[in-house]
């Protein structure tokens, strides 16, 4: 009696949790970089070589311009902030043209990681690439153990709507060549795989 009720228990938490689990759209979405604290940025204005350097991006989200002075970069893209530079350039040059380059993108480093941990060979922490896929990542990570429940795993995704997860069916991507849950990772994504109860 004791084990049909913990069975019948594990069935209602498993069907419950499966509800709240979807398919991911294929078209990934990258968001425009934004600049963050600590990134080298170059700005070059156009035949004004003195003007044009490369420059950190500091702690208090500023950069520091010839004749501008202090100017906020942090949370613009690099074509928001060329355009912000450009007219506070108006008013001591005629016409700039102000291009800025994000050279490193330090503040980024672990925002556009992916992630794969549980019953892996070796758990990893990777930069995104675009066109990684889950099967790249479980690669990555020198593939299952033993005692790994592939077909359980879950993908965690940030999303508009808060993080969703996904069901994906690695032991099927690997031992089958079934390929419909080897979708392509999306910055942050994290890749989760579970142990096998039996």
């Amino acid at each position: 009696m004791k084990k049909i009720l913990l069975i019948l228990l594990s069935v209602t938490i498993l069907a419950s949790c499966a509800t709240s689990i979807e398919t991911p759209e294929q078209a990934v979405d990258v968001p425009e970089y934004t600049i963050g604290t600590g990134d080298q940025l170059f700005i070059n204005v156009w035949q004004n070589p003195d003007l044009s350097m490369t420059v950190p991006v500091r702690p208090d989200g500023k950069i520091s311009v010839p004749l501008v002075g202090d100017a906020t970069a942090v949370d613009l893209s690099a074509e928001d902030l060329a355009a912000v530079l450009t007219k506070q350039l108006e008013k001591f040059i005629r016409q700039p043209k102000v291009t800025v380059i994000v050279i490193s993108a330090e503040s980024a480093e672990f925002l556009s990681r992916v992630r794969i941990t549980g019953a892996v060979q070796l758990p990893q922490s990777i930069p995104y690439r675009r066109g990684m896929t889950i099967l790249d990542l479980v690669l990555q990570a020198g593939s299952l153990t033993a005692f790994a429940d592939g077909d359980s795993a879950l993908l965690y995704r940030k999303t508009k709507d808060g993080t969703k997860r996904y069901s994906i069916q690695i032991d099927k991507i690997i031992k089958k060549g079934d390929i419909s849950t080897n979708y392509e990772l999306q910055p942050s994504d994290i890749l989760i795989v579970p142990e096998s109860i039996f």
